[in-house]
């Protein structure tokens, strides 16, 4: 007799692995397939959390009828989202309550670390009146727990919460029969992409890791065989996934790395590494995106020729647009040392110079093939005023050397149980309140803004850029891939559909972009006012012309105005 099981997608980001939309994250997917395999008759819905806030009576009413419901849910690392609003603690309550008749079962990190509203807070364990509405409150790895429970034949005494996967032979096998639930993800056959793991675990486990970072409580890394890995992306692929992020892991770098537990930097696999890498190429041949994520600078510093090698199989392989995110954290000496950080201030720079030294070469999608991208962490133990004039001054040395840096991600501390930053708290994040925010915004002017500017001249065409939103008279586009740049374009376009657009001016983290080409006959005062060196009173005589017969019309009008960089301009437009 067959029975649905529902998972309940509440969005999850961590330090290695990002679940909100259009990112897939691995526990869903895990889940499903734990499912798959141990049951013949079953039926797994997958619901976003918010499809669920937006027609909650349907969603109720499936439940009802349901076997199991899986909640999954948790966001470590602080941010914004464009692409969804994670669960909060208020719609795991309301799915808890209002839910009667299936097992109710909440993991992910909420469950395993805490809960804390943003950056700067202490993550607090789940209140009490909340866990108890679940059945099962997973501490250990979802997919395990769950595929215990369904061989158990759903009895929950039988299932152990804490129960931790040893190696990933489970995995290998239920990634490939979980793929299947991208078929029900809203941004399937869209901008949807899909975090691979390929390893758990901290590198530096042996030395403790970063004061404020979970990945060290998951001890050894375990790696994943490349085969595992190909068998996910064919399953993948063979269903219409033509994105893949290899995001789930701390450093990419690190992958089957040589001298682990030896020494706190080990060498990159080169081989490991191509052998991943082309084998992803040869299992998803139609793939449009390949990006990665986290690389540690104290692998690229202190194996600089290695380093060197292995990206360049990277950019090899991937495809343009990337970004090797480095948790830099801080370059404050004293700050590195009491928080067992990764790189001193010359050792930083020293990575970011190679992975630029092998990166920046500008490719199809109109960005350079890859790009380091800095975050610093805020609120950590003996943080000063000096922390912020030395991580400025860092960056200004950054960008006057010529050195590209495709993002700076500057947020507050999140303190979870079981670290060491547990035992210090937020007592550095309010002292530094108001010093943080002047800081943020010195940051942003002073580096963000001329870094974009070098990253994305005007009149750069950034393709296949995927129109998300539409609010406040503009529509919100990114390209898909890791850290992509926001666009706002100064007019309602079709959402859900992909664009060329042109870079036309800058802001801190975002460009103001145009589709390309623009029908000179067509388009609006606001869209002509927005290209570079037209303006309101140009736009003005431009449309009083209309309609023009031919491009060279164009430019003998775009001549008369006295328009600077006129081919530029001219290049943008068509009748």
């Amino acid at each position: 007799m067959s029975f649905k099981v529902l998972i309940v997608d509440g969005y999850t980001d961590e330090p290695a692995g990002l679940g909100v939309p259009p990112y897939l994250d691995v526990y869903a997917r895990y889940i499903a397939g734990a499912l798959f395999e141990a049951c013949k008759d079953c039926q797994v819905l997958y619901f976003t959390i918010d499809e669920v806030r937006s027609n909650f009576n349907n969603f109720l009413e499936i439940a009802s009828r349901s076997k199991l419901l899986v909640f999954i849910s948790g966001v470590v690392v602080p941010g914004k989202y464009l692409g969804g609003r994670p669960a909060t603690l208020i719609d795991i309550r309301k799915v808890g309550e209002a839910i009667e008749g299936p097992i109710k079962a909440l993991c992910g990190p909420v469950a395993k670390f805490g809960f804390a509203k943003q950056g700067g807070a202490i993550a607090k364990p789940l209140p009490k009146n909340v866990a108890n509405l679940y059945d099962l409150v997973i501490k250990g790895d979802p997919e395990e727990v769950i595929y215990d429970l369904a061989l158990s034949n759903f009895e929950i005494s039988k299932a152990d919460p804490n129960v931790i996967r040893e190696d990933y032979d489970h995995v290998d096998r239920f990634a490939v029969k979980g793929a299947k639930i991208v078929l029900d993800h809203p941004n399937y056959q869209g901008n949807l992409i899909c975090e691979i793991e390929t390893f758990r675990g901290c590198p530096r486990w042996f030395i403790g890791g970063c004061s404020f970072c979970i990945e060290p409580l998951y001890g050894q890394p375990c790696f994943r065989k490349v085969e595992g890995v190909i068998k996910e992306i064919e399953a993948l692929h063979s269903l219409g996934v033509v994105n893949f992020r290899i995001g789930r892991q701390p450093d990419i770098l690190a992958y089957e790395a040589k001298g682990i537990g030896d020494v706190e930097f080990p060498e990159p696999n080169i081989e490991a590494i191509k052998k991943l890498f082309v084998g992803i190429r040869c299992a998803a041949p139609s793939l449009k995106v390949l990006h990665i994520d986290n690389v540690n600078p104290g692998t690229i510093a202190y194996n600089e020729e290695t380093a060197k090698e292995a990206l360049k199989v990277i950019v090899e392989n991937h495809t343009s647009g990337d970004v090797a995110a480095m948790g830099i954290e801080s370059v404050d000496s004293r700050v590195v040392k009491l928080n067992n950080l990764k790189v001193e201030y010359e050792d930083a720079l020293k990575a970011i110079e190679i992975v630029n030294l092998v990166g920046n070469i500008r490719g199809d999608n109109g960005l350079p093939h890859l790009l380091p991208g800095v975050n610093f962490v805020y609120g950590l133990a003996g943080e000063s005023h000096e922390t912020f004039e030395v991580n400025l001054a860092f960056m200004k040395e950054v960008l006057s050397r010529g050195l590209l840096v495709r993002r700076i991600n500057m947020r507050q501390v999140m303190v979870f149980p079981n670290t060491k930053m547990g035992h210090i708290g937020i007592k550095y994040v309010k002292k530094h309140k108001q010093l943080f925010k002047r800081h943020k915004e010195a940051m942003r002017k002073e580096v963000d803004l001329p870094m974009l500017r070098k990253v994305v001249p005007t009149f750069t065409v950034l393709r296949d850029v995927y129109a998300e939103v539409f609010e406040e008279n503009m529509t919100w586009a990114r390209q898909v891939g890791s850290y992509p740049i926001l666009c706002a374009v100064p007019a309602k376009i079709t959402l859900n559909k992909f664009y060329d657009l042109v870079v036309v001016d800058h802001g801190y983290r975002s460009v103001t972009a145009l589709p390309t080409p623009l029908s000179i006959n067509k388009v609006d005062m606001r869209v002509l006012t927005a290209i570079p060196g037209i303006g309101e009173k140009r736009a003005a005589k431009i449309v009083m012309r209309r309609p023009f017969k031919n491009i060279e019309q164009i430019k003998q009008t775009l001549a008369e105005l006295n328009v600077p960089e006129i081919d530029k301009v001219a290049s943008l437009l068509t009748l």
